[in-house]
């Protein structure tokens, strides 16, 4: 370990107790996507952060969703330093009511969250402040940290903001919770989604069924049809994760949706899938019923680049020095890194606290992970050379 190293972990040694505050405190601010309110708590605490750290702070109001926000700080030198996080999460409002954050017995902290990913902003935070204190950034040219508000809605309006960004960066982090293994994320898979909409014909089912034409019944038939073209052991994934229909119990419907999502490991698995699926969606079962398919590719591949891999190498010679085991892991999740990612910016994904089972009740982050990956997040970034 060298004295810059030793500098940067007796700093984060010396507020140890901090980012855990922080973190209850986020937890405990819910923002839902849908959350406006939520959301701009979350960000406007975190504003308060950044000035306290000493980033400048620009606030973009968008439409039906919460603020994009970006910290800035500039140092003089060469390289240009991305970190990505969101504020929203999956939970929606008063999930607090049954599950608010906790710090277990067995040491972890839970809550809805937790590890996906205001965690993940409070290591970031974090390791920014410790560079920022004890000079260890200076050879940089900046580290711009930017938080999006609707990266659980699949970013639809924060992803040209992003790709903007990212397309003047160099490096790239990404604060997605740490795998359950210590591992982090060198490559994400493609993902999609799609709406599909059947309009049958209404009548009562016991007066005149013979005239209802049911969407219920033509949907729910297409159902295994999708999903039987997954392949998990190639990473091609089909699933209906919303079916919704009908009117009353003794109505035949007229009227039925489901919301598809799709994965695939690389852009010609994705193209094919998706013939695949609108010929599926697209071909009535019962020529009565009309059928309607929207939706598009949400996330491009994040390949598991040259660059990506130098980042990799660098932040496992660092957990080697902590004893730390940092394996690199593929997934199908997804993440805003992947915007970045397919610019052919070298990215590397899950670098927040360990958390187990995030976007489930089981969420939780072990403690001892905390200070650890602001450590590993720090020294990385310290050792950046253009």
């Amino acid at each position: 370990m060298n004295m810059n190293e030793n500098k940067l972990n007796n700093y984060l040694d010396r507020i140890k107790d901090e980012p855990l505050s922080h973190i209850k405190a986020l937890v405990e601010m819910e923002s839902y996507s849908y959350d406006i309110e939520g959301v701009n708590r979350v960000g406007n605490y975190m504003i308060r952060q950044f000035e306290r750290i000493g980033l400048s702070v620009e606030t973009f109001p968008q439409k039906g969703i919460g603020n994009q926000i970006i910290g800035r700080c500039n140092f003089g030198g060469e390289g240009r330093v991305l970190i990505l996080g969101h504020l929203d999460t999956v939970w929606p409002k008063y999930t607090l009511d049954d599950w608010p954050f906790a710090v277990t017995e067995d040491g972890f902290a839970v809550g809805p969250g937790v590890g996906d990913m205001k965690g993940g902003l409070i290591v970031a935070l974090s390791a920014i402040e410790s560079l920022i204190n004890t000079g260890q950034a200076e050879h940089l040219e900046s580290i711009t940290f930017m938080l999006v508000p609707d990266e659980e809605l699949g970013t639809p309006i924060s992803r040209s903001w992003i790709e903007e960004e990212g397309q003047k960066t160099d490096w790239a982090f990404v604060m997605e919770p740490g795998r359950e293994n210590g591992g982090v994320v060198t490559k994400r898979a493609i993902m999609g989604k799609y709406r599909l909409v059947a309009t049958g014909v209404s009548a009562h089912c016991a007066v005149n069924k013979g005239e209802g034409v049911s969407a219920i019944r033509e949907l729910a038939a297409k159902v295994d049809l999708l999903e039987s073209l997954s392949q998990i052991d190639k990473g091609i994934s089909i699933n209906v994760g919303v079916f919704r229909g009908g009117e009353a119990r003794q109505v035949i419907p007229a009227f039925a949706e489901m919301e598809i999502d799709f994965r695939a490991p690389n852009q010609k698995e994705a193209d094919k899938l998706v013939v695949q699926l609108k010929e599926i969606a697209l071909t009535p079962i019962n020529s009565k019923v009309k059928l309607t398919l929207k939706g598009q590719q949400s996330r491009p591949e994040f390949p598991r680049s040259e660059g990506t891999l130098k980042l990799y190498s660098q932040a496992l010679a660092i957990a080697q020095t902590m004893n730390m085991p940092l394996p690199e892991d593929h997934t199908k999740g997804g993440s805003d890194g992947s915007f970045v990612a397919a610019l052919g910016i070298p990215t590397l994904d899950g670098l927040g606290p360990i958390a187990l089972d995030d976007c489930s009740r089981r969420e939780r982050v072990p403690i001892n992970s905390i200070i650890p990956r602001t450590k590993l997040l720090a020294n990385l970034i310290a050792g950046l050379k253009k």
